[in-house]
């Protein structure tokens, strides 16, 4: 029966039409993936002697099992915000008669093979050959190489069930990122040593082999649970199912003063209050707002004016980059029946700028307070506002004539890039960094007056030319809409 899933995923995977659309973007994170394996092969055999040297009157085997506490907490968050418990189709299953538990185990067993726990195993192996070539005790290394294995396994399970219980909420990152904050800092004030208690387990269980009994069991309780929270819900009917709510409405009044664009405007700002990917667009803002208070508060970066420009672009066009860059996947779900309606397409594009440029406006006038580090900062935001305006709005929404990824709205906001194709890794180049380098270097060649100056004017122009630009911009949207049709009809 593995062999048929296997099968089946094979052809699945093959023969749908995005795999060949997003080969650039599969290719890119082949490159990461190999870089993070040449990376951890790189600490396995060459660790023992940096620490050795670094510490000569220290052991490194003892050093690097007190470091472990860190590394299993950064794994799971790691995992939380990247690694996806593997899916397959399988209502079409549910009707033939295969067993629900044979699908269920297939799924569990599939996330045992997932890079995140090949990973580890490119330092954890090499290392402990390391460790043999010293002089250690062959039977300590063996079990001290078997129990991270196995944590590595526990950490896999353990965030498939912190995923399955936090998938309902918006800001699900927020408690796992609280919890792990606390261990840190409970660890790094010595209040509870989470690092000894570690190390000294997974040292107590290298040398009293028998004891490795204990990570197994987690490890088959964490499997057994998984299984009972994939097999309730493997059902037909289960995505049918509803959950009531009292049902809340807002006519939105105010955007009629819009005029004609003022629908579109109540659909999309209808949209981002009622799906839980959409509404973190409005979340992000709150991050936004308070970026600058990252580095502005900082003697190094705030001498590092050329920094200003990057802060003020991202501070005061966070909603134009998180909701921009998905336009107009946003409406994927019902776009072939929003282009079968009368209406202009320059209508539709219009109220998709005018929401990002209010949001812009927005922005700025709430971070007006950032005038406390001076003026200098107040006045690049206000030059980034405008130039956000005028200039990254135009390049985003150019940039979304080229979407071609369904977003689901009903899954979780954090970290998904579900929908992200290589669209949204290049528009982050004339977003963000050509900004940058023209304000740094109008500021490095003449002076910081003339480079405030040069990012308004760049913004004006914009401004100026904004009619003709949304024709050409219109007129690429009208040019591709079939294919954006065929593309958002496909399933992920």
């Amino acid at each position: 029966m593995i062999k048929r899933f296997l099968s089946l995923e094979w052809k699945q995977y093959f023969r749908s039409p995005y795999w060949q659309r997003s080969i650039g973007l599969k290719i890119v994170m082949g490159f990461f993936g190999l870089y993070f394996t040449a990376v951890f092969l790189f600490l396995g055999f060459f660790l023992f002697k940096i620490i050795e040297e670094t510490f000569p009157d220290q052991d490194p085997f003892v050093i690097v099992t007190g470091f472990l506490f860190y590394w299993i907490l950064v794994d799971l968050m790691t995992r939380f915000f990247f690694q996806k418990l593997p899916v397959m189709s399988v209502k079409p299953l549910l009707t033939l008669p295969i067993k629900r538990s044979q699908i269920v185990n297939y799924v569990l067993g599939k996330s045992a093979i997932s890079f995140f726990n090949f990973l580890p195993l490119f330092a954890i192996i090499p290392f402990g050959l390391v460790l043999l070539s010293e002089g250690y005790n062959t039977s300590t290394v063996i079990f001290w190489q078997l129990t991270l294995i196995i944590i590595v396994l526990i950490i896999n399970f353990l965030n498939f069930i912190i995923e399955s219980l936090t998938a309902k909420t918006s800001l699900s990152f927020l408690p796992l990122i609280a919890i792990g904050g606390t261990l840190f800092a409970l660890n790094y004030f010595n209040i509870i040593s989470f690092s000894d208690l570690i190390s000294n387990s997974i040292m107590g269980i290298a040398n009293n082999p028998i004891l490795i009994s204990v990570p197994i069991l987690i490890l088959v309780g964490l499997y057994l649970y998984n299984y009972k929270i994939l097999r309730e819900s493997l059902f037909i009917d289960t995505s049918l199912q509803t959950k009531i709510k009292e049902a809340k409405t807002s006519d939105l009044a105010w955007t009629k003063r819009f005029g004609d664009i003022a629908p579109f405007m109540q659909l999309d700002l209808k949209l981002m209050m009622r799906n839980k990917r959409a509404k973190s667009t409005f979340l992000i803002l709150v991050v936004g707002l308070l970026y600058g208070l990252f580095f502005y508060p900082q003697p190094m970066y705030r001498d590092a004016v050329f920094l200003y420009a990057l802060i003020g672009i991202f501070s005061t066009g966070t909603f134009l980059i998180n909701y921009g860059q998905f336009i107009p996947a946003w409406d994927s779900g019902y776009y072939k029946l929003l282009m079968s309606q009368n209406f202009k397409y320059e209508q539709y594009l219009k109220s998709k700028f005018t929401l990002m440029a209010i949001s812009v406006i927005l922005l700025f006038v709430l971070g007006i307070p950032y005038i406390y580090f001076g003026w200098k900062v107040l006045i690049t935001h206000f030059a980034a506002a405008i130039y956000n305006i005028g200039v990254n709005t135009h390049v985003i929404m150019y940039g979304g004539s080229y979407n071609r990824k369904k977003i689901n709205l009903d899954e979780r906001a954090a970290f998904n890039f579900q929908g992200t194709g290589a669209v949204q890794w290049l528009i982050g180049i004339p977003l963000m960094l050509i900004p940058m380098l023209i304000f740094g270097l109008f500021n490095w060649l003449l002076n910081f007056e003339t480079a405030i100056a040069f990012l308004i004017i760049l913004g004006l122009i914009g401004i100026v030319f904004h009619q003709k630009i949304m024709k050409v911009i219109t007129n690429k949207y009208v040019a591709t809409k079939y294919k954006m049709i065929e593309a958002f009809s496909q399933d992920n």
